[in-house]
């Protein structure tokens, strides 16, 4: 008997076709396999048979077949095995581990998932990752290619639905470390800004928008400052929108350090400071299948450090 793999349907995709949702999230799945899937009644939402077309909502749990049930043109063009370097790599960035769950420090750099030219990403990597389990864990959520940091990684289709739940309810706390251009007037702002994606961009860029925007609310609190120059800010998103954080930053005037898709050559320091994206998904609490709770910190990057190291900048007591 063919297995399945479940996966709820997170706030930044609700309203969505499910076929699109497929196309988002498993960019290696062709439409006729999820209209194959369909016919034949594996394609699920909310346990009911699904159509393509049919729109999802945030708290849904989508069920299909797993990877290996795909047709045969969808196998063939799955990456090569993974080479031992590959392996060893994946392993070392691998920060917890238990029954359920892996906890990787993703690098800046790497895509969270494939498409159309990526090759390398976390999601080729898990194969790795299954450490004699008899499942190849799953990725529950995303990060930016250029956003460092903590990203959980289920170990089995149970534990996918479990935490996935627990993202659409919100039922977590995630805690992001920025460096902003300039400094916020408050030093604790609460940023409520609707969000929706930029026409024109092929849904690869967002944008604050009060008529069509869904509901994104952001918290950013000022740790230190270099004069006026720069603040370094602990971000936490209250919602999870796309891009949620780097589009609040920017529109409050401030955008991250580094980023230069929403904040334009405004976004860069000069005087040594590096050009990449100082966004760090820094720590993660959620709770577990089996009781209790996760709670993980990733280290920074080594250019985010550095330009730390360079401009002066500590975190306080609250943000340590």
């Amino acid at each position: 008997m063919a297995m399945s793999r479940a996966f709820t349907v997170e706030e930044a995709d609700d309203g969505i076709r499910l076929d699109r949702w497929v196309k988002r999230h498993l960019p290696d799945v062709p439409f006729v396999a999820v209209a194959k899937w369909a016919r034949t009644g594996r394609l699920r939402l909310d346990g009911a048979p699904a159509r393509p077309g049919d729109r999802i909502h945030a708290g849904q749990t989508i069920t299909l077949p797993e990877a290996d049930d795909r047709p045969p043109r969808a196998r063939a063009r799955e990456s090569p095995p993974l080479s031992p370097d590959e392996e060893a790599f994946a392993r070392s960035l691998v920060l917890h581990r238990s029954d359920h769950a892996l906890v990787l420090n993703k690098p800046p750099g790497l895509a969270t998932q494939g498409g159309t030219g990526t090759m390398a990403h976390v999601d080729r990597l898990l194969e790795a990752l299954r450490f004699g389990a008899r499942e190849r864990p799953r990725l529950v959520h995303r990060l930016d290619r250029d956003t460092s940091g903590v990203l959980l990684v289920a170990r089995s289709a149970r534990a996918a639905a479990f935490f996935s739940q627990r993202f659409a309810q919100r039922d977590t706390r995630k805690i992001y470390w920025a460096l902003l251009m300039g400094v916020p007037r408050l030093p604790d702002l609460r940023v409520e800004l609707p969000i929706a994606r930029q026409p024109g961009t092929g849904g690869e860029k967002m944008q604050v928008d009060e008529a069509r925007g869904s509901p994104a609310v952001s918290r950013i609190r000022v740790m230190d400052r270099a004069g006026d120059r720069v603040a370094f800010a602990e971000l936490r998103p209250i919602t999870g929108r796309t891009h949620q954080l780097r589009v609040h930053a920017a529109a409050i005037g401030h955008p991250i350090v580094g980023d230069g898709k929403y904040g334009g050559r405004a976004a860069f320091l000069t005087g040594g400071v590096s050009r990449k994206l100082h966004l760090h998904a820094r720590r993660l609490v959620i709770d577990l299948p089996e009781g209790g709770r996760l709670d993980v910190t990733a280290p920074l990057p080594a250019h985010f450090a550095q330009s730390l190291e360079l401009l002066g900048l500590e975190p306080d007591s609250e943000g340590a």
